[in-house]
């Protein structure tokens, strides 16, 4: 899947002299935590909202109340936002995506096209993607087991549901625990937990969790 079918678009930007107030503002009614920055319909920049609520006076010596509301008003969204902004394009693998977040702890990517922003991914989209792939949405068998590290090791098991009539809901491998093995985690419908763990029990190396969920 690729970032360019689970970005959301037409983006909510600012522009770099919008005051600081306005933009939070802005983000609070959209009910957003980040916006690009966005002249001439070029991307210039990035702002979270913890940029702007971190925002203040270069000074605030001496300065009352009423001083400083006026010095914050001045602020604007260039003057807080993050001008090296790292981006993607509609055709990146969304995994690539999750982990330039993941590894550099962005909560989200602005997608574009040449210098024109066309989509912004984050991590709440990520998140969705990472439920459809469980099938936490769906009622049914889940399971995790310890298979060898073999070729057709994961054919044989998908054999054994299918030909019980379970029907994969969710599918997903991940390193084992154990060198030589591979954690599998799936879900399925159209059997019972009973005869989910007849079918798998001979032909995995173990069964690690298996519940109806």
């Amino acid at each position: 899947m690729l970032v360019g079918k689970r970005m959301k678009f037409p983006v909510i930007t600012a522009s770099p002299e919008m005051p600081i107030h306005e933009a939070l503002n802005l983000m609070k009614r959209e009910r957003i935590r980040r916006m690009p920055v966005v002249e001439d319909g070029r991307l210039v920049g990035i702002i979270s909202d913890k940029d702007l609520l971190n925002a203040s006076p270069s000074s605030t010596a001496g300065l009352s109340v009423w001083e400083m509301n006026y010095a914050l008003s001045k602020i604007t969204v260039k003057d807080v936002m993050t001008k090296e902004v790292m981006t993607i394009t509609e055709d990146t693998p969304i995994e690539e995506a999750a982990r330039i977040m993941a590894d550099y702890k962005f909560g989200g990517l602005p997608v574009v096209n040449g210098d024109q922003i066309v989509g912004i991914i984050t991590e709440t989209d990520i998140f969705k993607l990472f439920l459809e792939l469980f099938g936490a949405r769906h009622t049914g068998i889940r399971a995790t087991v310890l298979v060898s590290d073999q070729p057709g090791a994961l054919a044989r098991l998908a054999e054994a549901i299918g030909d019980s009539g379970g029907s994969f809901l969710a599918f997903g491998t991940f390193a084992g625990d154990q060198p030589g093995t591979t954690t599998v985690t799936f879900k399925v419908a159209g059997l019972t937990e009973q005869q989910v763990r007849q079918r798998i029990t001979p032909i995995v190396t173990k069964v690690l969790d298996l519940r109806q969920c």
